[in-house]
């Protein structure tokens, strides 16, 4: 196989037994760029010297004999919103082009501790918002790749990396991962450090990461999670297994919730059509639950906090620079701007009734089903796709998981995503693995 497909678990397990060195993989994931970024324009940055020599550092430090970290010789590609000491950090907007961070970002301090190859800077909507980069879905061309996190999603797709991190506000893992046809996971709020990364909305911004397989995510999510004491929102608590529980058996068979959600009238027919099949094959292990009232406002809910706060953030660069953002980006500014305090101060303590909410449902069931998309990704370049479906679980700050088990009507992938309980991640991604196995069998 050639090594840039191969999966990060087995191309790692490759580079410790000596069959395959960092330097070999990283230049098999350059030699795809070379053929289909021009197609595909998945990276921002890209300085194919710069990775080969954090390649040959890592080969040089395996013959030392000392312990190598968790991603020892992996590439990953990283969302340009995390900022990078060696790498321009632009952040999708021509606002701040050329700009140089002095230091890295928490994530990408923990990539390097790790020993993972910063292959290079993945295309991100303009600040992590909606008007499109120049990624393109690398299933036809003539589709969006989703965002925000356009870039990693496409890489990794078209096997030009194993593994990426991009960023989720709203839907900006889940939905890319879904239209890309692979892996998106986005960890429990608080897992992971937003420290030196673009802030849009600091109860809402969270980390997430992509990969070709459950294993793969579990792999690098673990390198990441950990309290940061520069992001007061991370948890202080021991990280946990995800490699190694994700691999386990069930002890007892899961039982779903197969959730609609208040916006199942956005899903497109194919999509309302595939996931009723799917609900039917796994028969008594996927029951269907409404969401109780408080559900119907959690959309409205996050808009508001979502575009306070992006206002806030972006408030400089609307001030100094307005002529070269985006409409689109211009008109959420604007009407975050005319927000009142007391409505985005209640939305933030209403989340308290969904969590209660949601943790009598986890009371009784061990994940959520629900798309992951409304639909497989649109023709056009135009836009990034709906949200929607993601919405209440960033609100929430659950965990969840997209799995690319089903098509679209258009033979595009349509994402299947698992919902877990705060905290429950290892346990989420091991229902994932028992989901897609009971499904194949």
């Amino acid at each position: 196989m050639e090594p840039a497909l191969m999966g990060a678990v087995q191309a790692r397990q490759e580079i410790r037994e000596g069959r395959l060195s960092a330097e070999e993989l990283v230049g098999s994931c350059l030699a795809q760029i070379k053929r289909l970024e021009e197609a595909v324009g998945a990276w921002a940055f890209i300085d194919a010297d710069l990775a080969l020599q954090q390649a040959i550092q890592a080969d040089q430090l395996k013959r030392t004999g000392r312990p190598l970290g968790l991603l020892h010789g992996l590439p990953v590609g990283v969302k340009d919103i995390f900022a990078t000491r060696d790498m321009p950090t632009e952040d999708g907007t021509i606002l701040h082009r050329g700009r140089r961070p002095h230091s890295d970002s928490t994530v990408v301090s923990r990539l390097r501790q790790a020993g993972a190859v910063i292959l290079g800077k993945t295309v991100t909507t303009e600040l992590a918002v909606f008007s499109p980069g120049k990624t393109r879905n690398p299933h036809d061309l003539e589709r969006t790749p989703g965002g925000s996190s356009s870039g990693s999603a496409a890489a990794v797709a078209a096997g030009m990396v194993p593994l990426a991190v991009g960023t989720q506000t709203n839907g900006s893992v889940i939905r890319p991962a879904s239209f890309c046809g692979i892996y998106g996971f986005k960890p429990t709020f608080g897992w992971i450090s937003r420290h030196g990364i673009l802030t849009q909305s600091p109860p809402l911004d969270q980390v997430g990461v992509f990969a070709r397989s459950i294993e793969d995510l579990a792999l690098i999510a673990e390198s990441l999670v950990g309290h940061d004491p520069n992001d007061p929102f991370t948890l202080l608590q021991a990280g946990p297994d995800l490699l190694r529980i994700q691999a386990e058996d069930p002890p007892v068979t899961p039982k779903l919730a197969f959730v609609r959600s208040p916006v199942w009238d956005q899903a497109d027919r194919g999509t309302q059509e595939a996931f009723a099949e799917l609900v039917d094959t796994l028969g008594s292990r996927a029951a269907p639950i409404d969401l109780p009232a408080p559900f119907d406002r959690a959309h409205e809910l996050h808009r508001c906090i979502m575009e306070a706060d992006i206002a806030r953030s972006f408030d400089h660069e609307y001030t100094t620079g307005r002529k070269q953002i985006s409409p689109i980006l211009l008109e959420i500014i604007e009407r975050g701007r005319r927000e009142l305090a007391m409505d985005y101060n209640n939305a933030l303590a209403a989340r308290a009734s969904l969590h209660d909410a949601l943790e009598q449902l986890f009371s009784w069931h061990d994940a959520i089903i629900t798309p992951a998309t409304i639909g497989e990704a649109p023709l056009g370049l135009g836009a990034t796709g709906s949200p929607v479906f993601c919405t209440i679980w960033t609100l929430c700050g659950m965990p969840a998981i997209t799995l690319p088990l089903l098509q679209g009507e258009g033979g595009m992938p349509l994402g299947v995503q698992l919902v877990g309980p705060r905290g429950s991640d290892a346990r989420l991604l091991r229902t994932a693995r028992w989901l897609i196995a009971e499904l194949a069998g």
